[in-house]
């Protein structure tokens, strides 16, 4: 289906759902109808040869975020995870297998519950990150 008007309600930031507290919780007005979106942002700086990979080392939190995104779609929310690619010219985002397998599972686990995975590269300056391009994601 497609929508014909969304309107940004309220913008929340730190926003505490079940055992998590979330970036941002975006109020929406969807043709005529309120919506909640929770969104994790995750900044990536680990690339080699044009393939970027997150997390650069352990997180547990990471984890915990994706398992709180994944709880807000169970609960009838809108859920995504936003990775900001601080660098330009990139091929793809992956998650890091090699440094922690168990966040790529979440990942996978997440997306097939509905949280939508996004990756966008940054026009970077040394006085500023502008997002630029949406980033293929393997995972």
């Amino acid at each position: 289906d497609k929508t014909k008007f969304v309107e940004i309600l309220s913008v929340k930031r730190e926003v505490a759902f079940g055992k998590s507290r979330l970036d941002f919780a975006i109020e929406l007005n969807v043709d005529g109808e309120n919506k909640t979106l929770f969104i994790e942002v995750k900044g990536v700086t680990l690339e080699e040869n044009g393939y970027v990979r997150f997390p650069d080392a352990p997180t547990e939190r990471g984890i915990k975020h994706i398992n709180g995104l994944m709880d807000a779609v169970n609960n009838g929310y809108k859920a995504a995870v936003f990775f900001v690619i601080q660098m330009e010219d990139v091929i793809s985002f992956s998650p890091n297998y090699d440094t922690q397998p168990r966040f790529g599972q979440a990942l996978k686990n997440a997306e097939a519950a509905g949280v939508k995975i996004l990756a966008y590269s940054c026009k970077v300056t040394p006085d500023s990150l502008e997002i630029d391009k949406l980033v293929p994601v393997t995972l």
